[in-house]
């Protein structure tokens, strides 16, 4: 099946998954989130795919939401967060070893989507951010879970608060993602991961992470749920358009708690 916005691969027991927005530095915009859910859905009956590897067109991983769709007011919230608690559910319950291979930009949705996969790795030199404070918005994604599951609960707020950038190397410090490699060497790391993957016993590392999965995915859920209920409503606060408006204008935003 041929995709719009993504492109999907596959040779023998590993599947490819590339986000091909390049010009928007792979944007998560409406399209993307259908097509990723139903790439998602193929690979949940595909029982010969063991590892599945996430990774960017051009210069990013992903920059995140569809900020343009934001502005222009052509992003309908409601269906978008229905859409992204969708694939990230299929993402986060999908029986197969998950990839995330970062370089440049993983933000916002981009990194709740990375996140969401087992294993992350990224070169020293990107940027990642769960930046959603930065509009006035709260993690989507299941950002929230996925954060909490990687750095503990307190960490987790500070981090969302603060909405900090971090080198891809700060990132590992701090247990945010599992391993860096210098600039321009992700792929070749993410290849050389793979095949020691391969090489295991793959049915028992899968059976692993269903047995842990299916404790947390009541958790995840209900964070999924909140998040969607959440979302519209930070949309109509003052400091969301605020923060929209900074953002295009290319300033410091300035929030009132409103």
């Amino acid at each position: 099946m041929t995709y719009e916005t993504i492109i999907f691969e596959k040779e023998n027991r590993l599947a490819t998954i590339t986000f091909n927005r390049p010009n928007s530095m792979n944007a998560i915009d409406l399209v993307m989130m259908k097509e990723l859910g139903q790439c998602l859905e193929q690979l949940h009956q595909d029982e010969t795919t063991q590892v599945v590897i996430f990774k960017g067109a051009g210069k990013a991983f992903s920059s995140g939401g569809d900020i343009k769709g934001m502005i222009q007011g052509s992003l309908d919230m409601d269906e978008a967060m229905t859409l992204v608690s969708s694939y990230i559910r299929l993402l986060y319950t999908l029986p197969k070893i998950t990839i995330a291979q970062v370089h440049g930009a993983a933000a916002g949705l981009g990194l709740s989507t990375a996140l969401a996969c087992d294993i992350v790795i990224a070169e020293e030199t990107s940027k990642i951010a769960m930046n959603f404070i930065g509009i006035g918005l709260v993690p989507d994604g299941g950002g929230h879970f996925f954060m909490q599951e990687r750095v503990g609960s307190v960490k987790a707020k500070q981090m969302i608060w603060q909405g900090e950038v971090m080198t891809g190397t700060t990132a590992e410090k701090v247990g945010l993602i599992d391993h860096i490699v210098a600039e321009g060497l992700v792929e070749e790391a993410v290849k050389k991961l793979v095949g020691t993957v391969l090489s295991s016993p793959t049915k028992s590392m899968i059976a692993t992470k269903e047995i842990i999965h299916s404790t947390k995915l009541e958790t995840l859920n209900r964070i999924l749920a909140e998040e969607t209920a959440t979302q519209p409503k930070m949309r109509e606060t003052k400091d969301h358009q605020e923060g929209i408006h900074a953002f295009v204008e290319k300033r410091k935003p300035v929030f009132e708690g409103k």
